[in-house]
């Protein structure tokens, strides 16, 4: 996979933020995408459990933003994270999640917004030593571990998937 020399002012801008909050997770951005969990694991080789998927929902009674940071392997169960965040919550449109974060959908870092947001970290991503997070562009990802994902956004470790049916 081939990378690209010099980043792109978003993800540059990302990785300007890890290196202010002292995190040394160097940002790498690819030619092809790694918009998907798929794409982003086949770019680095690792599993898919290992990304990291930033979604921002929007509650549905507040309007207030809701991150979820899950694993690529995992769906998210809306109704679960409803009861953490005290009322429904529903997927947010590109518009809000860009005001929100400052990011396009498919490039969303878990950290670095505007304003605080709050945060629920899929427990699943804890047993692994390295995750790799979107870093600004559907193309950058950088790696990080569960600890300093933790670190980095205060997120509260929760149960975030869906049930198998």
């Amino acid at each position: 996979m081939e990378t690209r020399s010099t980043l792109s002012p978003s993800a540059q801008k990302v990785q300007e933020m890890l290196r202010a909050r002292g995190f040394d997770c160097p940002v790498v951005e690819f030619t092809e995408s790694t918009r998907t969990s798929a794409e982003a694991a086949e770019r680095v080789g690792c599993s898919l459990g290992q990304i990291v998927k930033s979604l921002i929902f929007r509650g549905q009674t507040t309007g207030k933003p809701v991150l979820v940071l899950t694993s690529g392997a995992n769906r998210v169960d809306e109704a679960v994270i409803g009861e953490y965040a005290g009322e429904p919550i529903g997927r947010a449109d590109a518009e809000f999640v860009r005001a929100v974060t400052g990011f396009a959908i498919g490039g969303v870092p878990p950290l670095g917004y505007p304003q605080p947001v709050e945060t629920y970290l899929d427990e699943d991503l804890l047993q692994y030593e390295v995750l790799w997070a979107a870093a600004g562009t559907p193309n950058a990802v950088f790696p990080l571990t569960p600890a300093q994902l933790q670190a980095m956004t205060g997120g509260r470790v929760a149960t975030v998937k869906s049930k198998p049916t």
